[in-house]
């Protein structure tokens, strides 16, 4: 995914009663339930989707094994659920009503649900819980769209982001990565319209305004998710296709095509897909990340199609989460490298594999720049891999330590041992921990037993846990290097200082990620005339590359070049992507002139943003100007 996260939102809660000195790395501090106690194995969804209200409206039943023999009181997550009722029943037996608190509410959290077990209901192992709620027309997990934030304009749209935390706004649930169960749904929709969910979709399926959902393998809460639109299919592959509105079909089909070529490769590396169909949805343009890896039904934002394949890394990306972050996932919030830095490492490979070396280099320098950029605003203690949760404030965040640090330690890992024995290592940690939630104590044990001792002298235990636990990245980090993107960052440097001119660069026969370093490169001594002379020669604020779209209007803010702030403008309105429009609002605040500018772009942006960018946005809008 990656997507994407505002996760690890690490810090000390005032619901925890852990000391810092009884920090337990595989507690889930942003979780109520009690899940030591009481474990889900299987949901079952009844719910139907009412537009008019912006509200889901049904049932959940949650088939439970009680852990604990002594254990009275179920506690689940909840986020603005509406509940009506509960009850609780022993396999194959009569429901009884149960009683149910919902506790205060915690910032970011929402509020525990506490269903007390009735007297005389004495569960041996398995009991299931029913519960009748609505969700909330401002759940932050669900985007209601009008027809007109739609490709088509005619008909509404709905579409779910779980991850992190949010399942619990659309369901009350055990919303926590460590627990994985099986689910099954019925969804009743308006009949014009499709239901899709992250389970067993039927490409042939016939609208009828009731769908029937299968998941069997067991999934985290963070992967539950839903899409109801005017959606339509074209094949990829035999195992692989894409739904989309009809007016995107065509180009979405045209753009993925080389979907099931990355599937078999990816199957090739690190053993068989074990997930039936691998289907992607394009949403619409306020989808706030790249994409999320939703099993069977990755959703993908509209952003990526550039008419010309360039930015379907993140196809690689959220496929590739299908082995690391699916199949294996991450125990807690804390151990997120597992899924995004794991991945990261394998769509690397995956694009090297499709489409070459060169391509694939290029893609591992602009992370490692991005991570460069970033370290000196993340504190200290963020930038382990593993880090230990402490006082920080909830707000806190990782930033990309976790995609692109995550990335260099198996970059590391390869380099030191060779990418044929590495690549034996990693398909037999699939297979060992598959369908399993681990920490990144776990992952280093096996790392040890099958990797670090069975060639010693190489890599020790020591080095692998200074990227773990420690900040910044160890001295003998294995840094990327890119011939096309170093000739891009030179003749940058030449032009701004009037050696050869902007007709001797060659950008448009670059790469789109040469053509975001050229951008980055540029010094900050460039004049107004030579920004114009280069926006009017390469087309920059009119770009369908929403890559270069992002590079060039961060310029535009950070130098307050003001011949392109309306296409700024238009991007930001046009863009809910996090990573697309939050950068370019805090350029805009940093500038120290702007604020009330990227105050008001936001006023008119933000019915069209979903929840999730608007309070990342809104973080951004709350600095001081000229931070």
């Amino acid at each position: 995914m990656l997507r994407k996260l505002i996760v690890a939102m690490l810090g000390a809660l005032a619901l925890s009663s852990c000391a810092q000195d009884a920090y337990d790395p595989g507690h889930d501090y942003f979780s109520f339930a009690n899940s030591d106690q009481f474990v889900t194995r299987h949901l079952e969804l009844d719910l139907t989707v009412d537009f008019a209200a912006r509200q889901l409206v049904g049932s959940v039943r949650l088939s439970m094994e009680r852990l604990d023999p002594a254990a009275r009181e179920l506690v689940l997550d909840s986020h603005t659920l509406h509940i009506e009722s509960v009850s609780v029943a022993l396999p194959d037996g009569l429901a009884r009503d149960a009683e149910f608190l919902i506790g205060a509410s915690v910032k970011k959290l929402g509020e525990p649900l506490t269903i007390s077990l009735p007297d005389g209901f004495d569960p041996d192992g398995a009991f299931s819980v029913t519960i009748h709620y609505r969700t909330d027309p401002g759940a932050t997990a669900l985007q209601w769209l009008p027809p007109e934030l739609t490709a088509g304009g005619k008909h509404p749209f709905l579409f779910s982001q779980s991850q992190d935390i949010h399942a619990r706004s659309w369901i009350p649930l055990q919303d926590t990565p460590s627990v994985r169960a099986t689910y099954g749904a019925t969804i009743r929709t308006p009949p014009e319209l499709l239901a899709l969910m992250s389970a067993d979709n039927d490409p042939l399926a016939v609208r009828s305004g009731e769908y029937r959902f299968e998941m069997p393998q067991p999934i985290p809460s963070y992967l539950l998710a839903i899409a109801v639109g005017d959606i339509f299919f074209a094949p990829l592959g035999p195992q692989t296709g894409v739904y989309a509105e009809p007016e995107v079909l065509a180009a979405a089909a045209h753009e993925f095509a080389d979907t099931q070529n990355m599937l078999d490769a990816a199957a090739e590396m690190y053993g068989d897909y074990q997930w039936g169909r691998y289907d992607l949805l394009i949403l619409p343009p306020s989808f706030p990340y790249g994409g999320m890896e939703n099993p069977r039904l990755s959703f993908i934002t509209p952003t990526v199609i550039a008419g010309d394949r360039s930015l379907v890394s993140l196809i690689a990306h959220e496929l590739a989460h299908s082995w690391s972050g699916n199949l294996v996932s991450n125990r807690t919030w804390r151990d997120i490298w597992l899924n995004e830095g794991v991945t990261s490492y394998l769509d690397k490979r995956l694009m090297e594999e499709l489409f070459g070396k060169e391509r694939a280099d290029e893609e591992r320098v602009i992370d490692y720049r991005e991570l460069i950029e970033q370290l000196p605003d993340i504190k200290p203690a963020m930038q382990a891999l593993a880090p230990r949760l402490g006082s920080e404030d909830i707000e806190e965040t990782q930033g990309t330590v976790h995609y692109k640090k995550g990335q260099l330690l198996l970059d590391y890992l390869e380099h030191a041992f060779g990418r044929e024995v590495f690549d034996r290592f990693l398909a037999g940690y699939f297979d060992h921990f598959r369908f399993e939630a681990i920490s990144s104590e776990q992952f280093l044990a096996y790392l040890t037993d099958n990797l670090l001792d069975q060639y010693p002298g190489k890599v020790s235990q020591e080095q692998v846990e200074q990227w773990l636990y420690q900040p910044g990245l160890p001295e003998d980090a294995v840094i990327p290097q890119s011939e096309s993107l170093q000739r891009a960052a030179d003749l940058a440097l030449k032009w701004a200082g009037g050696e050869v001119s902007l007709e001797s660069v060659p950008i448009a026969d670059w790469s789109p990620l040469a053509v975001v370093h050229f951008i980055k490169t540029l010094p900050d001594t460039l004049s107004d005339e030579q920004l114009t002379e280069l926006d009017q020669r390469n087309g920059l604020s009119s770009t369908r590359n929403a890559e270069i779209g992002r590079a060039w209007f961060i310029q535009v803010a950070k130098r307050r070049y003001r011949p392109a702030y309306e296409s700024m403008r238009q991007h930001l309105i046009r863009y809910g992507r996090m990573r697309l429009v939050v950068p370019v609002y805090k350029a805009l605040i940093e500038n120290g002139q702007d604020k009330a500018l990227a105050e008001e772009i936001f006023a008119l942006a933000k019915p069209g943003y979903h929840p999730i960018t608007i309070m990342a946005a809104e973080l951004v809008l709350d600095e001081p100007a000229g931070k």
